[in-house]
């Protein structure tokens, strides 16, 4: 087998729509993987689609006509020469030396197909042409008819990522492109056309792969196809006309890999060779790791549970949502996508939900995973809209779902597949029964063709039709079963009613909030910026997402009267709101298996759910996380008509001691006190003591678990505006700063993008009793003035947005 990656030379055309006169008859270079937008900005034929309003202006691409060209020599060619593009967006017509080699239409899908006789030596042309995805889905709609959806474009008539036409965080660009790797592939006798391991443990701890090879044929003579892991091999024949072989090697007492916070991620070497007559014709090498996953859905006096097994041992699932980690996905590297997995495991994530609106990641996505033990949530590509179920779109779906359930069988990280985003919800409680008037909305999918497909060539994992998803007749987002998403709390009542529900399994909630502020100047220029100035408004995307965070503040904050304030005020709101979701889910193990937020990332600069914003920067919501997914906790929550302090272990060691409780006044002074024995089981919550009723301040601790507990809200309390003052010295690396407290200070923060763009801190969040000091470690290569890191706008917390009267 020899490939060529076919990645250099490529040029850019428009050749049809409403192209600007400064756009129109050039001629750009373009990159390979890539997207036409970013090779316009490469030509500084657009400006930045981010920055400001630009997005408004990029309209016109979205029914414009593209021709990628390239020009190439080729090597005679073997038995078998093969152009490869593994990724196409999305409506194409590939055509060498003018012959049409095929039409596509599925960004989800790669593509192959036979040149070999098409090939010269010299002088070939080969040209991709791209025809609008919008008009190629508002013509499928006409003919199949409007199903309902989200947003205005017809997502759900064209196999493309959805949030491509734009969603409520991320802008409407409509990418086009030769999004994926491009090559020629030149082979004879025989090639490997898809390797499916599947990798078990036996009950006995022996570690089983089970590899299923299908090739594909230029010859007739018997092949060899040979399997070696771990110092141990098999082997299989495949006779004359055969097309597969199954081939089983099993590794005594293997190493099991696990989730972060349960075990290590040790990963074993595969190696597969494809041979005829000894003569080795192909080769497939990666690395897979033994363990097993399950979820447990077995009724029980509650309703259907959603608990995730691995190893045979229950995983409460620490997670977040994972969108695309850029809106051009071709600058999404495995350095980016290591460093957000890496600040995933930092809030002590262990599972991420790739969500049905984005794509099927990168192999370089799963593979960081599996590296850093991450479970992954694999939604197939299906949200938010009622989907056609006749052909274009069933063959599509069909192919695509195949080629892509066995693309990710090797990887560990792998725990559970998916139908889809919200549609049975949709269904249900959205209107769709009258607007579709009897047509067809994508139950089959999900109901029929995904979960036959899994079952046939994954067997090793589980299947949900759908999140949220009930068995049954049982509504879909029923608390009491299977996965729930809850929403009530952005979109219409405050966050303290997380706690009206127990669900077994959360899979989405979360609060809004803006990007840091570096992220934010970076890319808006309004002068002055405010919640109303355009460029701002322009990267707000939520319907009413101004209107819900006002309402949303309201309870807990007074009215901010700066910018600044606000930008602090709505960060702090969003941390708190979904820190208090958290607490509420992680003190109901295990009848509570899951709290999933939406959402770990952002795919460019906005106001969003997200954690990390699109600077890579972490917002105060990364510090809340991190608190409130800690493998210990303390956090106060009502039982029985009291509140008391549930103590939460997600270890493996049981967690006993004394727990000390002190109850203060925001002058700090000792107002009441109690030590108490607990004792709480490895991998469990129960109740420690009981948090009282004084609507002034808990301290609970034991050993180096510490929790702080403000009672009533911020809005009605004394605290004094000037309680901070802040000490910084250089050390390697950055600078340590020492925040002392004079008064009760709330929710301590140091803002340090403020001070260099590059600067990160190492915690957050952080409520200080009188007289307490606590040092902070920033990292950055910036110098930095002596008293930057004191500057009011750095230096936050909750004291100065509530102005005493």
């Amino acid at each position: 087998m020899n490939r060529e990656e076919l990645h250099d030379g490529w040029r850019l055309t428009a050749v049809g729509g409403p192209v600007p006169d400064a756009v129109a008859g050039r001629t750009v270079p373009a990159a390979v993987p890539g997207s036409v937008h970013l090779d316009l900005l490469d030509a500084g034929l657009i400006e930045d689609p981010y920055a400001d309003r630009v997005e408004a202006g990029l309209t016109w691409l979205h029914r414009t006509s593209w021709r990628y060209t390239l020009d190439f020599a080729a090597e005679p060619a073997a038995d078998r020469a093969d152009l490869v593009f593994d990724g196409l967006d999305t409506v194409a017509t590939i055509r060498l030396n003018g012959t049409v080699l095929g039409r596509t239409a599925n960004m989800h899908r790669s593509h192959r197909f036979d040149v070999r006789g098409l090939l010269r030596a010299s002088g070939n042309e080969l040209t991709v042409d791209l025809r609008p995805a919008l008009e190629h889905a508002e013509a499928v709609e006409r003919a199949l008819g409007k199903r309902p959806r989200a947003y205005r474009h017809p997502f759900n008539t064209v196999r493309k990522m959805a949030c491509s036409f734009g969603w409520d965080w991320g802008p409407d660009l409509q990418t086009a492109g030769i999004w994926r790797p491009v090559r020629l592939e030149r082979w004879h006798s025989a090639r490997l056309a898809r390797v499916r391991p599947l990798v078990t443990v036996d009950a006995d701890g022996t570690g089983r792969v089970t590899v299923h090879a299908d090739v594909e044929r230029a010859c007739h003579a018997p092949l060899d196809v040979a399997v070696s892991i771990a110092g141990r091999s098999a082997r299989g024949e495949i006779a004359p006309g055969d097309t597969t072989a199954t081939v089983v090697v099993t590794v005594p007492d293997a190493d099991l890999w696990w989730p972060a916070g349960y075990g290590d991620q040790p990963r074993y070497p595969l190696s597969v060779e494809l041979s005829a007559g000894g003569a080795v014709l192909d080769r497939h090498d990666r690395r897979v790791g033994f363990r097993t996953i399950t979820v447990d859905t077995e009724p029980d006096a509650i309703g259907t549970p959603f608990t995730f097994v691995v190893n045979g041992k229950p995983v409460f699932a620490k997670g977040a949502n994972w969108i695309p980690d850029d809106h051009f996905l071709t600058r999404i590297t495995r350095e980016r996508l290591a460093r957000r997995v890496d600040q995933a495991l930092g809030a002590h994530l262990n599972l991420l939900r790739v969500w049905g609106g984005g794509i099927y990641e990168s192999e370089d996505f799963y593979d960081v995973c599996d590296e850093r033990g991450i479970l992954v949530w694999q939604d197939f590509p299906f949200a938010c809209a009622a989907y056609p179920e006749e052909d274009p779109l069933w063959t599509e779906v069909d192919a695509e779902a195949r080629e892509q359930v066995a693309r990710l069988t090797p990887h560990p990280s792998l725990a559970l597949w998916c139908g889809n985003n919200e549609n049975l919800w949709g269904h249900a409680d959205w209107r769709w029964r009258e607007q579709l008037g009897g047509r067809s909305w994508g139950l089959r999918y999900y109901r029929d063709l995904l979960p036959a497909i899994v079952a046939e060539l994954d067997p090793t994992r589980a299947y949900a039709p759908g999140s949220p998803y009930s068995p049954g007749t049982v509504h879909p987002n029923d608390p009491d079963h299977g996965t729930r998403h809850e929403w009530d709390v952005w979109n219409r009542v405050g966050y303290t009613r997380y706690r009206d529900h127990v669900p077994r399994f959360c899979a989405e909630f979360g609060f809004e909030g803006p990007p840091t502020w570096a992220t934010l100047t970076r890319w808006l220029h309004d002068r002055p910026l405010s919640t109303s100035s355009p460029a701002f408004q322009a990267h707000q995307k939520a319907e009413d997402g101004a209107g819900k965070l006002e309402r949303g503040l309201a309870p807990h904050l007074p009215p901010p009267s700066t910018f600044e304030d606000w930008h602090w005020a709505t960060q702090l709101n969003q941390a708190r709101a979904v820190a208090f979701g958290v607490e509420h889910f992680r003190s109901w193990w295990p009848r509570t298996a899951g709290a999933v937020v939406w959402q770990l990332n952002d795919c460019w600069p906005v106001t969003s759910w997200a954690a990390i914003d699109y600077g890579e920067r972490p917002k105060p919501l990364w510090y809340a996380l991190k608190h409130a997914f800690a493998p210990r906790l303390f956090t106060v929550q009502p039982r029985d008509g009291a509140e008391v302090v549930i103590a939460v272990n997600d270890t493996d060691e049981d967690w006993t001691g004394d727990l000390r409780l002190a109850w203060r006044g925001f002058d700090g002074s000792l107002l009441d006190g109690d030590t108490l024995p607990f004792s709480v089981p490895a991998r469990s919550a129960a109740v420690a003591g009981k948090a009282g009723g004084r609507r002034e301040v808990l301290v609970a601790e034991s050993g180096d678990v510490r929790l702080v507990h403000v009672f009533g809200e911020d809005v009605e309390h004394p605290y004094e505006p000037a309680a901070l003052t802040a000490r910084a010295e250089p050390v390697p690396g950055g600078y340590r700063v020492a925040v002392t407290a004079s008064a009760l200070a709330v929710d301590v923060a140091l803002l340090v993008d403020r001070v260099a763009p590059d600067a990160v801190v190492d915690d957050m969040l952080v409520t200080l009793l009188p007289g307490e000091t606590r040092t902070f470690e920033v990292r950055t290569g910036a110098t930095v003035a002596a008293g930057a890191f004191a500057d009011p706008l750095v230096l936050r917390s909750a004291n100065a947005l509530v102005r005493r009267e």
